[in-house]
């Protein structure tokens, strides 16, 4: 199994980030977009994630320094009260996908989104058939909140939505710094 090192992103990944993430769009369905975006808008988004404090991570094979996915952390909704929740993004290089990377992400973005003070983490998973993201998630403590059937059409058909929600530090138990 290839080793992988976690650490930001900066602009110099963003070409492998945005080939990822059109691999994603054209292929799969964890994400509803159907255009892939082209790397100025991935870097606007790269941007809006940073003005907020919060956390966009690559993984690089350790041989060569490779992106092989990245994974970010935005507000659940652009509204302030929603400031403290956040919700995950993770994707994976084919080519790196069963190796593990994807929970590697998920706890590097957990663990910095606590730190940034984030209290709720939420993932909204495309396509109720991922049963990779859906363990992925569920192995690192998500609890599955409810189903949206049929709320996407992708691939000329109908995908549901999952969303799980997991508390980060003290959680809703203290009010937030």
């Amino acid at each position: 199994m290839p080793e992988f090192s976690i650490r930001p992103a900066t602009a110099a990944d963003l070409a492998s980030i945005t080939a990822i993430y059109r691999h994603h769009v054209l292929h799969g369905t964890g994400t509803f977009e159907t255009q892939p975006p082209d790397e100025p808008e991935m870097q606007r988004r790269m941007q809006e994630v940073a003005s907020r404090g919060l956390p966009w991570l690559v993984a690089t094979r350790a041989e060569g320094g490779l992106v092989m996915g990245f994974a970010y952390a935005n507000w659940f909704r652009p509204r302030e009260a929603f400031r403290f929740t956040v919700e995950d993004s993770i994707y994976i290089a084919p080519q790196a996908q069963r190796q593990g990377l994807g929970g590697r992400l998920l706890d590097a973005l957990i663990d910095a989104c606590t730190a940034c003070g984030a209290r709720q983490m939420l993932a909204v998973i495309g396509d109720a058939a991922n049963a990779g993201s859906i363990g992925v998630h569920g192995a690192k403590g998500f609890t599955e909140m409810g189903r949206l059937p049929a709320v996407g059409w992708k691939f000329e058909r109908w995908l549901d939505v999952v969303l799980m929600q997991r508390a980060l530090g003290a959680g809703a138990e203290t009010t937030p710094a």
